[in-house]
């Protein structure tokens, strides 16, 4: 299943998070002066040290909006203002909602991947999510990255596509198998290597065989198009949730900024 660009319907605030979806946004990082300097007033102390360290004005610039936008996605889910919502993280890194935020009684997860000039933020209600994207860099889908980071059966097969479908199905692959393990929550700390994923783009985003016996049944993943020159995907636990795709637009408070 892949969700195309055509479904990221444009809003301002949040529809209603049901149990059984998963709510992806898609945030254009290329925002002009005023929204960045609202957004980054939305910051917290731990986020402003890391906007401080960045040289680049592009990187801060994509930090502070990918950081605000997020902050802002979920105070508009939690009723709370951005800089109360309560993010902390897990010993491997992974951004998460501490216990005391919690949507309607149920914990709500999310994660955030970003590229070039877009991010996605990706929210489900009472289970685990993660989301990544990947910018279309066809110098990067050699056969020696797939071997070095692939599964045997996944470098063999995208060895047998021809030259713009290999690039694709790499970025594909690429994209499946990061959405897992950041929905896992354990980042790289698990081998790349050690699990498989389907590999064409033209089929559907699949787990073979995951990182724990029993995985490949216990989770599912979606392909998402967020556009020319992108390719992205989601994981979640369980089956049975639809994903529903917005193009964030900014809160309203932005909006008028």
């Amino acid at each position: 299943m892949s969700v195309m660009p055509d479904g990221w319907q444009p809003a301002a605030t949040p529809p209603a998070l049901q149990e059984d979806e998963v709510h992806i946004w898609r945030i254009r990082l290329d925002l002009a002066p005023p929204f960045v300097a609202a957004l980054y007033g939305v910051l917290v102390a731990d986020e402003l040290a890391r906007v401080a360290r960045h040289r680049s004005g592009d990187v801060r610039r994509r930090f502070i909006v990918a950081r605000g936008a997020l902050r802002s996605i979920l105070s508009a889910y939690l009723g709370a203002g951005p800089q109360q919502v309560p993010i902390g993280y897990t010993c491997y890194g992974k951004p998460i909602l501490m216990a005391t935020a919690e949507l309607r009684g149920l914990a709500c997860s999310f994660n955030l991947s970003h590229a070039g000039e877009l991010a996605l933020v990706a929210l489900s209600r009472g289970r685990e999510v993660g989301v990544d994207l990947e910018q279309l860099r066809p110098e990067l889908a050699t056969a020696e990255i797939a071997t070095r980071f692939f599964s045997p059966a996944e470098s063999a097969t995208l060895a047998a596509l021809p030259g713009e479908e290999r690039v694709r199905a790499f970025f594909a692959c690429w994209t499946r198998k990061e959405a897992y393990l950041k929905a896992r929550g354990e980042g790289h700390a698990r081998p790349l290597d050690g699990f498989t994923v389907s590999v064409a783009s033209d089929r559907p985003a699949q787990l073979l065989s995951g990182c724990e016996a029993g995985d490949a049944a216990r989770w599912a993943l979606v392909d998402l198009d967020p556009g020319p020159g992108y390719v992205g995907a989601v994981a979640a636990f369980g089956h049975g949730w639809r994903p529903v795709c917005r193009q964030w637009i900014g809160s309203p408070q932005l909006v008028g900024a």
